[in-house]
């Protein structure tokens, strides 16, 4: 198997700490969707990270469609997502929370750094910057009624992963936006996550 993508992306970062967790082997192809267009686009014509090759060659892309596939193939006992059905539920909230602060911080940076400044459009920026923190203050409460543990439990689940993953990611790129100070659970949170051996494999780049 093959993730194709560079670090940065919350979305490569997800898939590639997820793929550790469940102990399944791939290949990471470290290429930019900007800097390296082309070759990119060779893998997949549609340019979007991450991409994900099976190993009969299927092309898969959006980081929530392969961690679907890969939760079918990994060891029962190595599957991130819980399976009861109200551990589940909460999971998914907990998740689309993180996803959207993913969304709205990559729309934040992209708003900064691909618009030019003269056609940067302000009230889009507050309103993507409100959206963002809406996202981390839910989670900020989620994560304080934790009390140190984690959302799977003794071990980490898929929430856990996409939590700690856009936290860092925020901090990242939108440090100005998304003041640290507000968030001292997503801080503490996020610092333990990033301390074991499946993060610190795949750092932000």
């Amino acid at each position: 198997m093959v993730l194709v993508g560079k670090l940065d992306s919350p979305y490569v970062r997800r898939v590639a700490v997820s793929l550790r967790l469940m102990g399944l082997p791939f290949e990471h192809r470290a290429i930019s969707v900007f800097s390296t267009y082309e070759q990119f686009r060779k893998i997949n014509p549609v340019v979007k990270a991450p991409s994900f090759l099976a190993d009969d060659g299927t092309l898969l892309m959006d980081s929530s469609l392969i961690l679907d596939y890969l939760e079918a193939i990994a060891p029962p006992g190595k599957r991130l997502m819980p399976a009861d059905v109200k551990e589940r539920l909460a999971a998914l909230r907990l998740i689309g929370f993180a996803m959207a602060g993913n969304e709205k911080c990559v729309q934040v940076h992209y708003e900064k750094t691909q618009r030019p400044a003269e056609k940067m459009h302000a009230g889009w920026l507050d309103r993507v910057t409100m959206q963002a923190n809406a996202a981390f203050e839910e989670l900020e409460v989620d994560v304080l009624g934790l009390k140190g543990g984690w959302f799977g439990g003794a071990r980490l689940d898929a929430a856990d992963v996409a939590v700690a993953i856009a936290w860092r990611f925020a901090q990242h790129y939108c440090v100005a936006e998304v003041p640290a100070s507000k968030y001292p659970g997503l801080v503490a949170y996020s610092a333990r996550a990033e301390a074991l051996p499946e993060f610190t494999a795949f750092p932000v780049s």
